[in-house]
């Protein structure tokens, strides 16, 4: 019995089960990942060894039952701009190292916090990333040669229109062959993958009626080898890590963001939930080790995890099969792959782009004209033009100063009277020295502009006694803390006075942490405000020993709001 709560309840018809859903998704797995592998500027069988590997790791220590890991398009741009800027060996070592820091993720428990990240930059950086893929397959589609492989987007368009001049005419026929397969295999064939089909299909034309006329994977990359690579262990120094550390950031966010929203797909389809934790240490892992046999960075795989769920997958057991499969493909047919023309992948590439697009919630976000427009129009301009860290980093910024601007507005600051009024008669005007002010919202940093502007009109009215109810105070932090602490020893300075009502658990913790809470007095803290105004009117009796204050019923109180 498999001491694992994903394997609870497991039979021979589950088996069964992920036997089939297995095997489609392996082979749905095969034509991506050497597509994805070219994308990123290796070579594709780099790309089923990753599936291979990746694919079973994270299916054995993961935290999903249905999730397929492989190379993913969400990946290509920054495993391009690595390879580009450092070579295929740095980018095993920059994959390695972000292993590491996933791992990190899940033992120390940030899955929770990875989701957060707000939904306008997800989209914004994901239709970026399918924007580049997409336009990185213009060239293969079209036939052109001669390119100069660019990093930026705008120098990548230039070289295109350049070498406009270079169209293979037999390349888009085949391309165009293969993007009509891809589009209408899965209404009239659903049980054949359309990408598996289009290969084969668009392959065989090429081969019997455009022999030698096309640019196939042989030509290009040299055959691929029948087998997985021997173990290598990555030679380390310090200025290497130094190095690659901004690559393994990236790769390390990206694949803990994507990996965690494809098991969140999976929840969806599944009704079941997974563990976020659990999953990224399987990710970790996973990365760590698929770099020690010449594989490149992998994550959660979306479409093919839905693939897995809805070809019946019921276990981890689909995704081994999967991995197993693969392999015995890489084992058997590797030599036949070599025949496959880069026209044949390219609409796969683009139409998997399509799909990742996000492009219905895009311009749902764009029609509300929001700040969340402008966070997804910058996350995804900067990503398309700069590159993904910048997109993301920015994008974030942006949320945070929307976040903090939404959150100032909440906090309230009002002069409370109706209580003071009936302490000293209804005919009476509340006494000069006694001020009483309601609290509303977080006091944090984001709001210290609005409670200056709110404090202000106290501090000129000049009270002996300063009544602040609070009970509406859920959250502060040690900014608020540093402005209530200066007003309090103003007061204490001219030998007046502070009380505080209602104050809830989490600010009275930071009074007790920072010291706020004995300079203010225990004794000038109290739970309901009546208490607060009876004590600071008892002070007020004692110089004018004649007044009297009557006594507030329930009834009376809960007119008032206080209750």
């Amino acid at each position: 019995m498999i001491p694992d709560a994903r394997f609870s309840g497991y039979s021979l018809d589950r088996l069964q089960k992920d036997l089939v859903a297995g095997l489609v998704v392996g082979i749905v797995a095969i034509p991506l990942a050497m597509a994805f592998a070219i994308a990123s500027g290796v070579r594709p069988e780099y790309g089923l060894y990753t599936s291979i590997i990746a694919g079973i790791i994270v299916s054995l220590l993961g935290g999903s039952k249905y999730q397929i890991a492989g190379p993913t398009g969400a990946f290509v741009p920054v495993l391009l701009g690595v390879v580009m800027q450092y070579g295929y060996e740095k980018l095993l070592i920059a994959g390695f190292l972000a292993g590491f820091l996933i791992l990190l993720m899940g033992v120390f428990k940030l899955g929770r916090y990875i989701k957060f990240i707000p939904r306008p930059v997800t989209i914004g950086f994901t239709a970026g990333i399918a924007v580049i893929i997409f336009s990185g397959q213009i060239a293969n589609f079209l036939g052109l040669r001669n390119l100069e492989k660019e990093e930026a987007f705008l120098l990548n368009m230039k070289e295109i229109v350049v070498h406009l001049n270079t169209v293979n005419i037999y390349s888009i026929i085949v391309a165009c062959i293969s993007l009509a397969i891809v589009i209408t295999a899965p209404k009239f064939i659903a049980k054949v993958p359309g990408a598996l089909l289009a290969l084969l299909v668009s392959t065989l034309i090429a081969a019997f009626f455009f022999p030698g006329e096309v640019a196939t994977i042989g030509s290009t990359y040299g055959a691929i080898p029948n087998g997985l690579p021997s173990f290598q262990f990555p030679q380390l120094s310090v200025s290497l890590v130094i190095e690659l550390l901004p690559a393994v950031l990236v790769i390390a966010m990206l694949g803990g963001i994507e990996s965690l929203l494809s098991a969140l797909v999976a929840d969806g389809m599944t009704k079941e939930k997974h563990n976020s934790n659990k999953e990224l240490i399987g990710q970790g892992i996973a990365n760590i080790v698929t770099p020690l046999f010449g594989g490149i960075p992998a994550t959660g795989a979306i479409a093919r995890t839905a693939t897995n769920i809805k070809n019946g997958g019921a276990s981890p057991i689909s995704g081994i099969v999967h991995g197993i499969v693969v392999l015995l493909v890489l084992l058997v047919f590797a030599p036949y792959a070599s025949a496959i023309p880069l026209a044949s992948m390219a609409p796969i590439l683009m139409f998997v782009a399509w799909n990742m697009s996000e492009r219905r919630e895009f311009a749902l976000i764009l029609k509300t004209r929001t700040m969340d427009s402008l966070i997804l129009s910058v996350t995804f301009l900067l990503t398309v033009l700069i590159d993904l860290t910048t997109g993301v980093g920015i994008g974030l910024l942006l949320a945070l100063i929307a976040f903090v601007r939404l959150m100032s507005t909440t906090l309230r600051i009002d002069q409370a009277e109706k209580l003071v009024k009936h302490e000293m008669g209804e005919a009476g005007t509340p006494p000069p020295h006694i001020q009483m002010y309601t609290i509303e919202g977080p006091l944090f940093f984001g709001s210290i502009e609005r409670f200056e502007e709110g404090i202000e009109n106290i501090l000129h009215s000049d009270p002996d006694i300063l009544l602040l109810r609070m009970s509406k105070v859920s959250f502060m932090d040690l900014s608020g803390e540093a402005h209530l602490t200066s007003i309090v020893k103003q007061f204490k300075s001219q030998n007046r006075q502070v009380f505080i009502s209602g104050l809830q658990k989490t600010p009275r913790e930071i009074f007790k942490k920072t010291g706020l809470y004995e300079l203010i007095g225990h004794e000038n803290f109290f739970t309901r405000t009546d208490d607060a105004v009876k004590k600071a009117l008892a002070k007020k009796n004692a110089h004018q020993p004649h007044s009297k204050s009557p006594v507030l019923t329930h009834k009376r109180r809960k007119e008032l709001g206080l209750t």
